[in-house]
């Protein structure tokens, strides 16, 4: 049988005053076993000691496993970041504290001044929010296309020195899905580096960098997380690349609670099981409501009436747990049919276990007021 070691006090203790043993007595003479614990341990700590100068030493030239200060990284959350990079097939995983916070290091961190991005009509809000309101003010362009214009974005890469394309796949709102092969194809040849969002997807239905991305971000707080209770982003790509973004990362902050890492790695021990139901279920409810009278437009990529559905087939194994669709009337039959939804509850988001259910024009633009929100 196995006895946990007892901790020995640490060598002159017995001179300390019982203010100072109780501080140090217990860990500083040895810390618990904990390597033999079932589920990895959360390690709530904001900095990392050293045993003397030789070590740190040692740590600073890379010949010592360890870290430094909270903010550079924490043993759960590098065991959660680990879990996610073999999932996609990457080299290397950054985990912050939300989506918007990977998406923002990612564009700050690739993207130079006077540099210019493409991306797609249809976004996240917020992203398109920073992408044109803040990035102009490093000087960087934007070039905003649908998300099967390809000869718009040959375009762009010819007359522009583009750094990034960034498109969701699929999107938000409408479930838009991109040729992943084609985009890397056009824009390896000219230096620009190509991100996708596979929040909506997971790499349960899509591994973006198997395609030719050289980068996949998440917003880890929906599938990954899977239960409503922890906001998280993660990006995966090769070395280098994460590098750069890892850098001004540090710098930045937004840095995922160890916590909240052990919550999205629980999470992610089920994503498989979780996304196959999404994907069941989705796909039976998208085609019911295609058929229903008081539907005028169902969007969701595993129907064959969705414009990107043959891209979708090309690239998804499953078309995820989001349908879109819109209701026959105006803002205010939509309210009252969502009101009358008996199960989903009203809330934004996606990716739980619970069923959620929101109209935009009221969750996310409801501030832009009547004439913004008609566009």
């Amino acid at each position: 049988t196995r006895a946990a070691a007892a901790v020995p006090p640490p060598p002159g203790s017995e001179n300390w005053s019982e203010s100072t043993r109780a501080v140090h007595n217990g860990e500083r003479g040895g810390r618990p076993r904990v390597s033999d614990s079932l589920t990895t341990p959360v390690c709530m700590t904001s900095t990392y000691w050293f045993q003397d100068s030789s070590e740190l030493i040692d740590y600073q030239e890379g010949n010592y496993g360890s870290f430094e200060y909270g903010r550079y990284g924490n043993p759960t959350t590098k065991a959660c970041e680990e879990k996610i990079r073999l999932l996609e097939e990457g080299e290397d995983c950054l985990l912050s504290a939300s989506g918007m916070n990977s998406a923002i290091c990612m564009l700050l961190a690739l993207v130079p001044a006077n540099g210019h991005i493409v991306t797609t009509t249809d976004c996240y809000r917020r992203t398109r929010q920073f992408v044109q309101t803040f990035m102009p003010k490093m000087g960087v362009s934007c070039t905003v296309l649908d998300p099967s214009d390809y000869d718009g974005l040959e375009k762009a890469l010819n007359e522009h020195d583009c750094s990034l394309y960034f498109s969701e796949s699929p999107t938000n709102p409408y479930l838009r899905c991109v040729d992943i092969e084609r985009i890397a194809k056009l824009c390896k040849p000219k230096g620009c580096l190509v991100c996708v969002d596979g929040t909506f997807a997971t790499p349960v239905n899509l591994k973006p960098l198997k395609h030719g991305a050289d980068l996949v971000i998440h917003s880890a707080s929906k599938y990954f997380g899977g239960h409503n209770d922890v906001l998280a982003g993660a990006i995966v790509g090769d070395k280098e690349t994460v590098a750069k973004v890892r850098q001004f990362h540090n710098i930045l902050g937004g840095v995922l609670d160890p916590h909240a890492a052990y919550l999205v790695m629980r999470g992610v021990k089920t994503l498989q099981l979780r996304v196959e139901r999404h994907n069941d279920n989705a796909m039976k409810l998208a085609t019911r409501l295609e058929s229903h009278p008081m539907i005028e437009t169902v969007h969701y990529p595993g129907l064959p009436s969705h414009p990107d559905h043959e891209v979708a087939k090309k690239y998804m194994k499953g078309f995820g747990g989001v349908v879109s669709f819109e209701v026959k009337g105006d803002l205010w039959a939509t309210a009252k049919f969502i009101d009358n939804c008996k199960l989903p509850y009203i809330a934004p988001s996606l990716g739980g276990v619970e069923s959620l259910i929101e109209q935009p024009t009221v969750v996310s633009y409801w501030d832009q007021g009547a004439e913004k929100r008609a566009e």
